[in-house]
C-alpha cells in the first residue's frame, strides 16, 4: 500500500474513469443535474486519446496538409507550395501541436465550468462498501487515493492493437498513433489495412507528395461503405500516386542491411517506414476489472446492456471501451446516455438511430443509412430499391473551387421514394451529409431535395440533382 494523498473529499455521485469525449460529456452530463463528479485521467492532460494522438491530430494533419500543398487547387492555379520533407513534418507537428492544445483546454475548462473535479492518476477499480462502488487511484509518486461513488462511468477509450507478429520496435514501423511522432516525410510509405485509419493516411501523406503503397487483406477499401464510393475513393487515391494490392497480407516484415524489407505475396517491398493500422483494443489493462466482475472481451471491450451498464451493477461504461463503432460522436452521445440511465435523469434516455458515419480522407467520406447492398440484401425490400447519384464535376460550387471529385448518391425505396441512406465522397462531405440525416430522422423522401431550394452556388445543390437522377431511373 502507497502513501495516501493529502486531506482530500473522497465520497461522489459519480467517477468517471478517462477524460476523452465519453468521460467528459458522460461527467458533464451528470454534473449538469446536479451530481457531484470526479474524473481520473492518469495522461497528463486532459481529453485522452481522441484530442492527444489520433481522432482530433489526424483531422488537424489532413486540413494542414491540404493547406500547406494546395490541394486541388494546384492545378486550378498552377502554384502550390513546396517544402522541404522535414520542413512540412516541423509545420504539420506544430499546427497539431496547437489544436491539441487549445482543445485540451476547452475539456480543462468544461470540467471547472460544471464543478468537476479533476484527478491526476492510474486507476482500479475495488470492492466497495455500504452499497457504494470504490476506485483507487495511484498518482505518479505512488501515492494511492480511494474514490467512493455512488455510480462509475468506464471511458478509457483504446489503443492500437499491436499484432504479435509485427515488430513495433523497430523505429521504421508505427501505429496509427505513433506515426505522428515522425521527423520527416517518408519517400516510399506502406499502410497496412484499408479501413478507416489506413485511408485517411495513406491519403494525406500521398497528397504530400510521398509514395504510398497500401496492402489490405480486403478487395475494396473500407468495405462497411457503399460500393460506388468505395470505388471512387480507390480511384481518386491511385490518381494522387498511391498503389493499393488488395487481397494481399504481409507476411512478415523484417530489417536487413538494405532496410525494413516487407514481404507479400512473393514479393518483398522496400518502404522507408510501415504504418500498421490492425484494428484497436480497449484501455483497460489497469482496472482490474475481475476484482468487480466486469466483463470484457480478448480485446479488451467491455461487456454492457442496452443501458450501458456492465455485468456490474453501478459501473456502466461507454466510447471505445465498449467497442465498435469508434466514431467520437457515438462514444460522447452513449456517455449521455449512460448517465442519464445510471441517475434516472429524464433527458437523454436513448442513442440516435440514425448516426452518420464520417472519414477524413482527401477527399472526405461520409455516410448516413443504408448501402446499396444492404437495401437490396433486405428480404422485406427486395428490389424495391432506386438510387440517384449526382456527381460533383457538374456542381458548380466544386467547379469554382477546384475540387470537383466525388460524388453523391441516395438510396431509396422505389415504390414511395422514401430515402434509405445517403453515401458522399467529397470535399465537406461531413458536413453536408447532415442534410440527408433530417430526411431520413423523419422518414422524408427524395422529393424534399427536390423541393429545397438550395443556395447557388453550393455542393448541397447536388442532393437535387441526384433525387433528379433517382426520378429518371424510376422511369426507365
Amino acid at each position: 500500500m502507497g502513501a495516501t494523498f493529502p486531506d482530500v473529499a473522497d465520497e461522489f455521485d459519480l467517477v468517471v474513469i478517462g477524460s476523452g469525449p465519453a468521460g467528459d460529456k458522460g461527467a458533464s452530463q451528470a454534473a449538469y443535474f446536479g451530481h457531484s463528479v470526479a474524473v481520473v485521467e492518469r495522461r497528463k492532460d486532459v481529453g485522452g486519446a481522441a484530442i492527444e494522438v489520433s481522432g482530433v491530430p489526424v483531422k488537424a494533419l489532413r486540413d494542414t496538409a491540404v493547406y500547406l500543398t494546395g490541394w486541388s487547387r494546384r492545378d486550378v492555379y498552377g502554384v502550390g507550395i513546396s517544402l522541404a520533407p522535414d520542413l512540412i513534418m516541423n509545420r504539420l507537428r506544430a499546427r497539431i501541436t496547437d489544436v491539441v492544445t487549445t482543445m485540451q483546454a476547452a475539456v480543462a475548462a468544461n470540467f471547472e465550468r460544471h464543478g468537476v473535479e479533476l484527478v491526476h492518476g492510474t486507476a482500479r477499480l475495488a470492492p466497495g462498501a455500504g452499497g457504494r462502488l470504490s476506485v483507487v487511484v495511484t498518482d505518479d509518486d505512488g501515492r494511492e487515493r480511494r474514490l467512493s461513488a455512488r455510480r462509475i462511468l468506464l471511458a478509457t477509450g483504446s489503443r492500437p492493437f499491436h499484432a504479435p507478429d509485427v515488430p513495433f520496435d523497430d523505429p521504421d514501423v508505427y501505429d496509427s498513433e505513433g506515426i505522428l511522432s515522425i521527423e520527416r516525410l517518408p519517400e516510399h510509405l506502406m499502410v497496412v489495412g484499408g479501413g478507416a485509419v489506413g485511408a485517411e493516411y495513406a491519403s494525406i501523406f500521398a497528397d504530400l507528395g510521398a509514395q504510398v503503397t497500401v496492402v489490405t487483406r480486403g478487395q475494396r477499401l473500407l468495405p462497411m461503405l457503399d460500393h460506388d464510393v468505395s470505388e471512387a475513393l480507390a480511384a481518386s487515391m491511385r490518381a494522387s500516386g498511391a498503389r493499393i494490392l488488395f487481397g494481399q497480407t504481409t507476411q512478415a516484415i523484417t530489417r536487413d542491411d538494405d532496410g525494413l524489407a516487407v514481404h507479400v505475396g512473393d514479393d518483398v517491398l522496400r518502404p522507408d517506414v510501415v504504418l500498421h493500422a490492425g484494428g484497436r483494443c480497449g484501455n483497460v489493462e489497469h482496472l482490474d476489472l475481475d476484482a468487480v466482475g466486469v466483463v470484457a472481451d480478448d480485446r479488451g471491450r467491455v461487456r454492457v446492456d442496452d443501458r450501458f451498464e456492465t455485468t456490474c451493477p453501478g459501473i456502466y461504461a461507454a466510447g471505445d471501451v465498449i467497442g465498435p463503432p469508434g466514431l467520437a460522436s457515438v462514444a460522447m452521445e452513449s456517455a449521455r446516455v449512460a448517465m442519464c440511465r445510471a441517475f434516472d435523469i429524464p433527458f437523454k434516455e436513448h442513442l440516435d438511430t440514425v448516426v452518420p458515419t464520417g472519414i477524413y480522407t482527401l477527399p472526405e467520406v461520409s455516410m448516413v443509412g443504408l448501402t446499396e447492398e444492404e437495401a437490396r440484401r433486405d428480404e422485406a425490400r427486395g428490389d424495391d430499391v432506386e438510387i440517384g447519384i449526382a456527381h460533383f464535376s457538374g456542381n458548380a460550387r466544386a467547379m469554382i473551387a477546384g475540387s470537383t471529385d466525388g460524388l453523391v448518391k441516395l438510396v431509396f425505396r422505389a415504390s414511395d421514394k422514401t430515402l434509405l441512406g445517403a453515401h458522399i465522397f467529397g470535399e465537406e462531405a461531413t458536413e453536408l451529409i447532415h442534410v440527408a440525416q433530417a430526411v431520413l430522422h423523419r422518414g422524408g423522401t427524395i422529393d424534399e431535395f427536390i423541393d429545397t431550394t438550395f443556395n447557388f452556388p453550393t455542393r448541397a445543390d447536388a442532393y437535387k440533382y441526384a433525387a433528379y437522377d433517382g426520378l429518371q431511373r424510376l422511369r426507365h
